[in-house]
């Protein structure tokens, strides 16, 4: 599947759930970033507007009146299965879904319905994606998106925030930003992303922020190679001194034997020649050097 997330100012987008008080408040600050924020849906709201946008009771009547080909799914976890179904249905192709704790059965059927339908999904329980300088779904602090030629794509969202801000203290922005999520089953893999960095323009080199647990950033190492990426390619793997045996962060962040532990995530990523850093002051300093 081809997958291309890259947005800009000019693609209309909606907030399913922008009556709730996540929804009220995201989608101002989407909109004072400078994303095209055109509507919203809340089924049975009492509203008719929310931060000077219309709120429809569907994404097929939202569709119709604004044209949008993205939205910002912020609804609960049970409902939100449902809701990535009206906004497919409506011909919405991006899809950008923060959550925390969707069901597995549903997120399995929603990862079928997207590749399916050809949407791209973002998500589950991602701070979002951004392209710096155009536009944001999600929550990613402005702060850290300045506009540059580094893509990123994490599975943590806080810790990316803090190389994202850091990045751009010293010199250095980003291109295209996804935030993939913690999450076992998710719409977008590091892997699936290679072949658009490989081919974006105004990517010159990448980085991952991994983490503990799952097979992401093995599968990534093996679609480098598979692909013949050209580009530089940094990672910083967060958890590198967690203790076994206890459970942490994302429901993703499962280890099996001594697959998904740290070193079998840097040995992998090194064996198809990636820079890993071991700290985060390191991988600042290593990256900047690099593309200042």
């Amino acid at each position: 599947m081809n997958i291309n997330p890259r947005i800009d100012r000019n693609t209309p987008v909606i907030v399913q759930g922008i009556t709730g008080r996540a929804g009220q408040l995201h989608s101002r600050l989407m909109k004072q970033y400078g994303t095209n924020v055109v509507g919203g849906v809340s089924p049975g709201a009492r509203v008719s507007e929310v931060n000077g946008v219309p709120v429809l009771a569907d994404c097929g009547a939202a569709v119709e009146k604004t044209g949008a080909r993205a939205s910002v799914l912020l609804v609960g976890a049970m409902q939100l299965l449902e809701a990535m179904r009206d906004a497919i249905a409506a011909g919405i192709r991006y899809l950008v879904t923060p959550t925390e704790g969707m069901p597995v059965h549903d997120a399995l059927k929603a990862w079928k319905l997207c590749r399916d339908t050809g949407a791209v999904w973002v998500g589950a329980s991602t701070p979002g994606m951004a392209v710096a300088g155009e536009a944001k779904l999600g929550f990613l602090p402005d702060d850290s998106l300045k506009p540059g030629p580094l893509g990123l794509m994490s599975r943590s969202g806080t810790l990316s925030y803090e190389a994202g801000y850091r990045l751009a203290q010293g010199g250095v922005g980003t291109s295209v930003w996804v935030g993939v999520g913690g999450d076992p089953v998710k719409g977008t893999r590091f892997a699936d992303l290679v072949p658009f960095y490989a081919a974006d323009a105004r990517t010159r080199a990448l980085l991952i922020i991994g983490e503990i647990g799952g097979s992401d950033e093995e599968e990534f190492a093996r679609a480098l190679t598979e692909y013949r990426f050209a580009k530089p390619v940094f990672a910083l793997i967060a958890g590198r001194s967690a203790p076994e045996g206890v459970t942490m962060g994302h429901a993703g962040a499962l280890v099996h034997g001594s697959h998904g532990t740290h070193a079998a995530k840097r040995a992998a990523l090194e064996a198809a020649g990636v820079r890993v850093f071991a700290t985060l002051n390191e991988m600042v300093a290593g990256v900047a050097a690099r593309l200042r």
